[in-house]
């Protein structure tokens, strides 16, 4: 079974059919068709079920997808290392990054790392705490911004600590002025986001025992804000979330202090390479010049 194989596995899961595997790859769709045969042939078991709208993986083709990940990961790693001891800083970085995170961070980060590696190339993809966890378990992305408590079969790196904090719109304010406490709760609705990104959120109102019929939803940190401003609601949000959102609210702490903590998770084969290697050294010089002794780094 030769890595080109591998390759046209991983191409056809990403794309989603053979047609666009070829494309991405280019080589003509009988290519992929003949290698998938190939690779069957040589397991022993079906990767795929065709249908309709293209394929998608048997449960036997799941199971193997993080080992063949793995070997292509550990193959550019190969490549890297080699590529360096020649004098070259190649290969590429794949980020995993939730909404606060791709908006505050990424642009300044990426961009000092562009200049001191500009051959390497640095791709993001954007989505939820989960899904971001579940890529780097399988390879598929390199480095991930998440939060604590994180999978233990990862490399995981706590970053800032980052405070969570009420919003209201301009005409509330709590009762004593300066802080959200248990008496300001009777009769509020909050806006969260749905899915794993509210856990920590959600952990504050829980202290405060707001029901679940209290509690409206949104589909990001600006619609939240908007909202609030419109009187529709109180919000609930990190400090990290709130830099760049615009929009006339009131943001008070709560009575009892709310934090998520932030991390980098890695993958402990794709941690190894020589351009993640490059990339953590970046994220580490921007945290530490961004929050000083509050970074978590090296802690």
């Amino acid at each position: 079974m030769s890595n080109f194989s591998y390759e046209v596995f991983r191409a056809v899961v990403e794309q989603g059919t053979f047609i666009q595997a070829a494309n991405r790859l280019n080589v003509t769709p009988s290519a992929i068709s003949h290698s998938v045969a190939q690779l069957e042939s040589d397991l022993g078991f079906p990767l795929f079920i065709r249908n309709r709208t293209g394929v998608e993986l048997t449960p036997d083709g799941a199971q193997i997808l993080p080992t063949v990940q793995a070997i292509l990961n550990l193959e550019e790693q190969l490549t890297q290392i080699a590529d360096n001891i020649n004098g070259m800083n190649t290969g590429r970085v794949r980020i995993g990054a939730f909404s606060s995170v791709s908006t505050n961070w990424l642009p300044p980060i990426i961009l000092n790392f562009k200049r001191l590696y500009p051959e390497i190339d640095v791709s993001v993809m954007q989505g939820s705490f989960n899904d971001i966890v579940a890529q780097v378990r399988t390879g598929a992305i390199d480095i991930g911004f998440s939060l604590l408590p994180a999978d233990r079969t990862l490399v995981v790196k706590p970053l800032i600590e980052d405070p969570i904090y009420c919003l209201t719109a301009t005409t509330d304010h709590p009762q004593n002025g300066t802080a959200i406490t248990d008496a300001d709760m009777t009769d509020r609705t909050f806006i969260l986001q749905r899915g794993d990104y509210d856990r920590d959120t959600k952990a504050a109102l829980d202290r405060y025992n707001v029901s679940t019929n209290s509690l409206a939803y949104s589909i990001d940190d600006q619609s939240i804000l908007s909202m609030v401003e419109a009187g529709l609601g109180w919000g609930v949000l990190p400090k990290l979330a709130l830099t760049k959102l615009t929009g006339a609210v009131n943001v008070f702490p709560f009575s009892e202090p709310f934090a998520r903590t932030l991390c980098l998770v890695m993958n402990p084969t794709t941690q190894k390479s020589p351009s993640v290697t490059h990339m953590l050294t970046v994220i580490e010089t921007f945290l530490k010049a961004e929050y000083g002794d509050l970074c978590l780094f090296d802690r």
